[in-house]
């Protein structure tokens, strides 16, 4: 299945939800007001973790009937944060989200041996887009999480991507590895690891998807540039997940995509034992309900 946009995830995490989400630090506006969309679309059951006062008073702003939902009462977002991670690695949730905490907080939870998510690969942020300028819902990978992966690193920063892709039902996901050219240079290394992305796909080493590059992203995204550059593939101007070199480009590319593209977008934490919505301050009502349906979905894989 080709999704063409969010709506269509939307829909199909309606079908695959609810499911419950722990929010850590829940006493944030936006949060809870993305949370609120969620639960009028029937697909989250929200266990909230933090200061009960504050919570109350903002459900109470934007109309959130919290009645039949768990608030826990933790004013330290330490302690919040901590709370809302073991709900995950208990059973008790099955996805986790950020709330009013620094990322460093949250992510040291979900990182600790004893109550946290972790499952020995590399975890990794996959941003979703839906743009005018493209004929389907795609990837960015990643932007957030790994600063310079090695060569081991993009090979599980890919299996992370073909995981959530399968999530959103695109079976065999084409993967292409960007670089700022199409061709093979010693002297990039981004072209180098792209190729031998390419050849450990094709000896079966990356598996459920078809991973090809170096990709100039024109190309990735262009069949005409492709036609042009005469470049023969069959990821070529119909990408479902562009793997980015570092976190520069990535971070340059989603901003872009944002903020000049006027893209809609969706993010989360994966590499996990359960998803994880970390959500930017940046990002609006409509990006967090979006990630929040990823989620959704993704725990239902």
């Amino acid at each position: 299945m080709m999704t063409k946009s969010f709506d269509e995830l939307l829909d199909l995490a309606k079908v695959k939800g609810p499911k419950k989400i722990a929010v850590a630090c829940a006493e944030d506006k936006d949060v809870l007001t993305a949370v609120k969309n969620a639960v009028d679309l029937k697909i989250v059951e929200p266990i909230l973790v933090g200061n009960r006062e504050k919570i109350l008073e903002i459900a109470d702003e934007i109309d959130f009937d919290l009645t039949d939902f768990e608030i826990i009462h933790e004013e330290d977002k330490v302690q919040a944060s901590r709370i809302a991670t073991s709900l995950v690695s208990s059973g008790k949730a099955h996805v986790l989200m950020k709330g009013l905490v620094d990322t460093s907080i949250i992510m040291k939870q979900v990182l600790d041996k004893e109550i946290g998510l972790r499952t020995g690969k590399v975890i990794s942020h996959v941003a979703v887009f839906n743009t005018d300028t493209y004929h389907k819902v795609f990837m960015v990978t990643d932007a957030a999480m790994n600063i310079a992966p090695d060569l081991n690193q993009k090979k599980e920063i890919i299996e992370n991507a073909v995981v959530l892709a399968k999530a959103l039902e695109v079976e065999r996901p084409k993967v292409a590895v960007l670089a700022a050219k199409e061709k093979v240079s010693p002297k990039m290394e981004a072209t180098v690891h792209a190729k031998e992305l390419a050849e450990m796909n094709k000896r079966g080493e990356i598996l459920d998807c078809i991973v090809d590059g170096p990709f100039a992203l024109d190309n990735a995204v262009s069949k005409e540039s492709a036609r042009i550059k005469g470049i023969d593939s069959e990821v070529a101007g119909d990408a479902d997940i562009l793997l980015v070199p570092d976190i520069d480009a990535g971070n340059v590319l989603y901003k872009s995509l944002t903020f000049l593209g006027n893209a809609k977008s969706a993010g989360l934490i994966i590499g996990t034992k359960s998803p994880i919505v970390l959500t930017s301050r940046a990002d609006n009502d409509e990006a967090k309900l979006n990630s929040i349906a990823l989620a959704v979905l993704m725990a239902a894989k």
